[in-house]
């Protein structure tokens, strides 16, 4: 399944369109909360195809009774642009589990780059539902690989991929190489650059949230 929120009328049009701005980017602080924002809306989207059990809730008046999910949700981070992301999905799913990977372009001098991994942290994933969280899906290679890193803890019962862009060619990669996986997106664009970023994307979602970084 796929969902593109620029396929459908909502306030997350309005949260990419600021993420996107040139100048209302320039604001740090608001561009991390749109992209955390954004986080909450796909969070409670994907919170519709959970699977929910009846729970008896002692009221001070009586018994409710309350449909809650009975699913385990593990929220899998991909350090470090994706964290506002991750921290929307975490106010949505506050008792969700974590998984934090650590995987980065490693850029060449011929223009060409791999995706260097540097460490794994995460629960039991068995039978939980996964979701893992990026920003940007570019190329596809970085979530490739993260996605890869996690198979060694567990089989889940159902996988998401969330992201505020993605390019076209980053969503066909992962859709051939994961036919099964749920990928949620708020918006899809067309074109990479030769240094393979999304145009007209937004441009490095880690700078513009943390700050420019020296290493590359």
């Amino acid at each position: 399944m796929t969902y593109n929120f620029a396929d459908h009328q909502s306030i997350v049009n309005q949260y990419i369109a600021e993420i996107r701005d040139a100048q209302i980017q320039q604001d740090r602080m608001r561009f991390r909360r749109n992209v955390e924002r954004i986080g909450e809306m796909i969070a409670y989207e994907i919170s519709k195809t959970l699977p929910y059990v009846s729970k008896k809730v002692e009221t001070p008046l009586g018994i409710a009774d309350c449909n809650v999910p009975s699913s385990n949700v593990v929220v899998a981070c991909i350090l470090r642009a994706a964290l506002p992301l991750y921290n929307g999905f975490l106010n949505v799913f506050d008792q969700a589990g974590s998984a934090f990977i650590s995987a980065y372009r490693m850029h060449h001098k011929d223009g060409t780059f791999e995706i260097n991994l540097q460490y794994v942290t995460c629960p039991d994933l068995t039978d939980c539902t996964l979701i893992i969280v990026d920003p940007m899906l570019a190329t596809g290679a970085s979530m490739d690989v993260a996605i890869r890193s996690l198979e060694e803890y567990g089989k889940p019962a159902k996988r998401h991929m969330a992201t505020a862009i993605a390019s076209s060619y980053g969503y066909n990669y992962i859709r051939r190489l994961y036919p099964e996986m749920h990928i949620w997106m708020g918006a899809m664009d067309d074109e990479l650059t030769a240094k393979s970023y999304i145009v007209p994307g937004l441009g490095d979602a880690g700078d513009l949230c943390f700050g420019p970084k020296l290493q590359e």
